[in-house]
């Protein structure tokens, strides 16, 4: 009797074993299931990133990027900057790489001069004339600014700061510039307005103004460079 007891015993024991297992499984489940996904759908931009570059590391389409950040432009993202990466297209990409590769608007630049119309990033841009400058660049570095990380106006410095000689390029002109080449720009074109001056800035020249250290910025050196007056 007592040996079927013990038998009993153990089927019970098993069974038991079996159910918390199961129970512990389905609790794990329920755990990632629930988990937010969100956690991994936001891109915290360091220097030197572009949607270009975020396209390559995420898998995720340029246009896509643009579309889940339309208040985010391609000519002012800085390091800190949330980005919000389309939570379902990234995972496709990993899974199955589901995602068709495109053409990148952004290595892409249409100059139309009968109309006077540039296109650039899949946006299209109606300009009065074109100036060719040389452009330098600088940084927030206090030994650059003398009232401080700001524009002439008092605004803080951002992508698309540029200074200028107010007598060839009246303060708050906005243009498309073109022909520059730096890891911390946006490729092939980017926006930006005439909101600062400089002492050094005299002629057709234009300064522009780079997140990140004063050591890469410095690395721009000398460029010639093409600028589309925008309306």
């Amino acid at each position: 009797m007592s040996s079927k007891n013990s038998t009993v015993n153990k089927k019970v024991h098993k069974l038991s074993l079996v159910a918390k297992t199961v129970t512990a499984v389905l609790g794990m489940a329920a755990f990632i299931h629930m988990s937010p996904v969100h956690a991994d759908s936001v891109h915290t931009a360091v220097e030197g990133d572009t949607y270009y570059t975020l396209s390559k590391k995420y898998g995720i389409s340029v246009n896509n990027l643009m579309s889940a950040n339309p208040k985010i432009s391609p000519a002012n993202i800085y390091a800190g900057l949330s980005i919000k990466l389309p939570t379902s297209l990234k995972t496709a990409s990993v899974q199955g790489s589901l995602i068709v590769k495109k053409t990148d608007p952004l290595a892409i630049l249409k100059v139309f001069t009968t109309n006077k119309v540039v296109e650039a990033w899949g946006k299209t841009f109606n300009y009065s004339k074109t100036i060719n400058v040389v452009a330098t660049a600088y940084s927030s570095d206090p030994s650059e600014n003398g009232w401080g990380p700001v524009d002439y106006y008092g605004k803080p410095l951002a992508l698309g700061t540029i200074a200028v000689d107010p007598k060839v390029i009246p303060m708050g002109t906005k243009v498309l510039v073109t022909g520059h080449t730096h890891s911390g720009l946006p490729k092939k074109a980017f926006v930006a307005r005439a909101t600062d001056q400089g002492s050094a800035i005299k002629g057709k020249r234009i300064d522009i103004f780079i997140p990140g250290s004063q050591a890469k910025v410095n690395t721009f050196g000398f460029q010639n460079v093409k600028l589309y007056v925008i309306k």
